[in-house]
């Protein structure tokens, strides 16, 4: 038996590097248990958001959008740029030293809040006790007080189209594509297929998106899905509703992809693939049959409403328990329970998690749905405001989108805010600082707003949900 702490972190992820760092600031004795190796050998903390997820896809959609920009944007403010030419390993090499830079942040801020790094595999026995499995096949037994499992998710696989490491690849194979293909396969129309669609497309590459439901965006608002979508598709993402993958053939460096649509039975030729249907929660091997805590069918852990499991002292964040997979849910998640540990009686609201795809435009949303409410029997009343209406968007040749704010009819009480459009994410996040203080509609509407801002869409749409809009026409009520 080795060290004996108060804490111990299994992941170095969003939820586990914060949970770690945060149990060590209240003064508990903390380790983190992390089996990630990079690409130059050596642990890398983070987990997938800061490795092959979050950073360095944001990295690749900025560089293509800027790319995208001087190619078919400059033109319109008067700036001529001739011969436009991306060097894409150059990008992607500047992708891995963001990377880099801030996995070595995390082991920073562990040594500077002293947290132990324990480097390995991590698995929980019974008793509350931590097996690692070193990288070289050492075994150590560590025991703790407390245990937070932060074992974080996977890419979902699936059996028509098997990965090649080359040609068909998942989300972190899409990273690291070191020329443009010419032709590119996406299966699955989500977050993490639109964006990287999105990164190749400005690139230069045919893109066809395949998305076997009938509906675009499910979870999105019906008016923000249904005009991402046409924005998408003028982008030339070619986005194939109900279109089921069935086959793969690789022949080289080509994949022949089979599907079924309305159209039935028909084949498309790529030289890429990215397979991008979801992510699964990673928690093979994370527990032995006696420790107690439980999995349910799908390999997701059992969690109460504070992430406690049926193991006293035992606890789960992240994409390994429910809810929406998402960086800054398990963030929070990891707050809460360190907190928790501590003696705090913190608690989490889980109804103002706020989701966002970083196409461009943006698309973010918080709080529920029209569509949603109008389910619930909740009557709403709405206020929609184009950016084709605000200064600072028109300036910045941004017309694209809107701001919706949904308000209950009878208490004007805001309970959902819905953007695509510039800075959606930003616009987004101030509906939710709103929304946790129990806003209503008119509130936002009194409280001024600079000018000329894009958030000045947020301010109107709110004084739509009444009727009050100034720069837009206000629709009649009925």
């Amino acid at each position: 038996m080795s060290d004996k702490f108060d804490v111990i972190v299994i992941g170095a992820g969003p939820g586990g590097y914060v949970a770690a760092i945060r149990a060590a600031q209240l003064g508990l004795k903390t380790a983190c248990v992390e089996k990630y190796v990079g690409k130059d050998g050596k642990q890398a903390l983070g987990g997938t958001c800061l490795n092959v997820g979050c950073i360095p896809s944001k990295a690749l959609l900025d560089s293509s959008w800027k790319y995208h920009e001087a190619q078919e944007g400059f033109e319109l403010h008067g700036i001529t740029a001739q011969s436009v030419s991306i060097d894409v390993e150059k990008m992607v090499d500047r992708k891995n030293k963001i990377v880099k830079q801030f996995t070595g942040g995390v082991a920073t801020l562990f040594k500077a809040n002293g947290v132990t790094t324990i480097e390995g595999h991590g698995k929980l026995l019974a008793n509350k006790q931590i097996e690692v499995t070193g990288p070289d096949g050492n075994v150590t037994t560590y025991q703790a007080d407390n245990v937070i499992l932060a074992s974080g998710s996977r890419p979902i696989e699936i059996p028509p189209a098997p990965l090649t490491g080359d040609v068909i690849v998942d989300s972190t194979g899409a990273l690291d594509f070191t020329s443009v293909p010419k032709r590119l396969g996406v299966i699955g129309a989500g977050v993490i297929g639109l964006e990287l669609g999105s990164v190749w497309r400005r690139l230069g590459a045919e893109v066809v998106v395949f998305e076997a439901l009938d509906k675009f965006l499910a979870l999105a608002d019906d008016i923000i899905a249904k005009e991402a979508l046409k924005t998408f598709n003028k982008q030339g993402l070619n986005i194939r509703l109900g279109a089921r993958v069935t086959g793969t053939e690789v022949k080289g460096s080509e994949v022949t992809v089979s599907f079924t649509d309305s159209e039935g039975e028909q084949q498309l030729t790529f030289d890429k693939l990215i397979v991008a249907v979801g992510r699964r929660p990673y928690t093979e091997n994370l527990l032995a049959s006696d420790c107690g805590v439980d999995l349910d069918e799908r390999g997701v852990i059992f969690v109460d409403d504070y992430c406690a499991t049926s193991v006293p002292g035992v606890y789960a964040v992240g994409d390994a328990v429910r809810g929406p997979m998402l960086a800054h849910k398990s963030s929070e998640e990891g707050v809460m329970v360190a907190e928790r540990i501590a003696g705090h009686k913190t608690a989490m609201n889980y109804d103002l998690v706020p989701s966002v795809i970083y196409t461009h435009p943006e698309i973010a949303w918080v709080g529920k749905t029209e569509q949603q409410l109008k389910a619930e029997s909740v009557e709403v009343s709405v206020g929609i405001f184009p950016f084709a209406a605000n200064g600072r968007a028109v300036a910045a040749n941004e017309t694209t989108g809107m701001v919706k704010v949904v308000a209950d009819a009878k208490t004007d009480r805001v309970l959902g805010v819905h953007v695509l459009g510039p800075g959606a994410a930003e616009l987004v996040q101030q509906g939710a600082i709103a929304m946790e203080f129990g806003s209503s509609a008119e509130d936002i509407g009194m409280m001024v707003f600079s000018h000329p801002t894009v958030s000045e869409a947020l301010k109107e749409a709110a004084l739509a949900v009444n009727g009050h809009a100034i720069h837009v026409a206000n629709r009649k009520k009925r």
